[in-house]
């Protein structure tokens, strides 16, 4: 029988995974299965832009792995069964359920209202498509002069102020800050992230706490209120609350803990990757929730999972950082260099060429979905390892 390969959720980490792994083995070996909520893959990264208005190129899974072996299935996740090696989904004609061999679990993360009163009635998020359609409605029938506060000066909260300021110059847009504005950047980098939100005229409160999130305005730890007549919540996210329901080893945060090739450290059958992972970057650093992150887990995973059915070597994936790249509007961004322990340096791109910079590295992440063996020979070898082995009896627990 073929080894039953799913893999849980298709963003670009789980996207990626699927495809490599199939490229990497015979058809007659293995089964690749896809398992989304939604047909299309979704650029997480681009959301600011869906938000504030622009159209996205669709990406349906259908034509991007067409002949490739995967197969899709559209449905939602709601449990997985390590003991039986089952998941069940929940899709457009009903429930139904998956048997594995070797599962594949990249779910990823959402939003993390992280209990604030109120934020989970009045705040918008943008971690999802659905989240930043929602959004793009809303902001789109703001009339001139409406109050937009964004909540979260990380990455998300920065790229959303100046995307939604430059396309709508005509409302009053304000970013709260738990920290100084860009506290994490360079000197350089902090000095260039000041001057856009000046030139576009975004408010910036900095040591600024939301406590509380109202329907018209957000109020502080100090009792400040500012008026909100919508509120942008960027403010950190929360991985998928399925693992944590299962025998899985997880962290305090759900996090799957994974050993150097992305396997379970408890169920060597369960891979996980992205967000989903806990993973060891360098000096045992925990790699942060980003693309940058996930796309080298997913090369990991896959090129593992392959070599331990074919009887090849482990392969190792460094996993590192170079920069962070931050649009700041579709004129203006910010690459930041760091090093490998995502530490920032000096060293700084800014303007027009760090906007191009950011779009190529946007678009070279979505074309790798759909070619996930770019740069090297997509090899298929033949098993070695038994293809299907039986699953384990319930009461084992594993």
């Amino acid at each position: 029988m073929q080894h039953r390969i799913i893999v849980l959720g298709a963003g670009y980490a789980g996207a990626i995974a699927a495809g490599r792994v199939a490229k990497r083995l015979h058809r007659d070996d293995a089964t690749v299965t896809l398992v989304n909520a939604e047909p299309d893959f979704v650029e997480r990264v681009r959301m600011h832009q869906l938000a504030a208005g622009q159209e996205l190129t669709p990406r349906p899974f259908g034509k991007m792995f067409a002949g490739t072996g995967v197969e899709l299935r559209v449905g939602r996740v709601t449990a997985v069964d390590v003991g039986l090696r089952t998941v069940t989904v929940q899709g457009p004609d009903g429930p139904g359920e998956l048997a594995y061999d070797t599962l594949v679990y990249a779910l990823g993360s959402a939003w993390n209202p992280q209990g604030v009163p109120g934020t989970a009635e009045h705040a918008h998020e943008i971690a999802s498509r659905p989240g930043a359609l929602r959004l793009r409605d809303r902001l789109a029938a703001l009339p001139p002069g409406g109050s937009v506060v964004v909540v979260g000066g990380g990455l998300t909260g920065l790229e959303a102020a100046t995307e939604f300021a430059e396309a709508r110059p005509d409302l009053d847009i304000a970013l709260a800050a738990r920290g100084a504005l860009g506290d994490w950047l360079s000197p350089a980098g902090r000095r260039h992230v000041r001057k856009v939100c000046d030139r576009l005229g975004i408010t910036v409160h900095e040591h600024t706490a939301v406590t509380e999130v109202g329907a018209g305005h957000v109020t502080t730890a100090d009792g400040t209120s500012f008026p909100a007549s919508v509120t942008v919540w960027t403010a950190g996210f929360a991985v998928h609350p399925l693992a944590a329901a299962t025998p899985l080893e997880t962290d305090g945060t759900g996090r799957i803990v994974v050993d150097t090739t992305m396997r379970s450290v408890s169920h060597p059958d369960v891979y996980a990757i992205g967000d989903a992972a806990l993973v060891a970057g360098p000096g045992d650093k925990p790699l942060r929730m980003s693309c940058a992150s996930g796309i080298p887990t997913a090369w990991q995973a896959a090129d593992s999972l392959a070599a331990r059915l074919t009887g090849r070597k482990l392969p190792h994936t460094p996993l590192r950082y170079f920069n962070q790249c931050v649009s700041l509007g579709r004129k203006d961004g910010l690459i930041q260099y760091v090093t490998a322990d995502d530490r920032s340096v000096r060293g700084v791109l800014t303007g027009r060429i760090a906007a191009v910079y950011k779009e190529l590295v946007c678009k070279g992440a979505a074309w790798g979905v759909a070619n996930p063996t770019t740069g090297m020979p997509a090899r298929r070898h033949p098993a070695t390892a038994p293809r299907t082995a039986p699953a384990p009896a319930a009461a084992e627990g594993r």
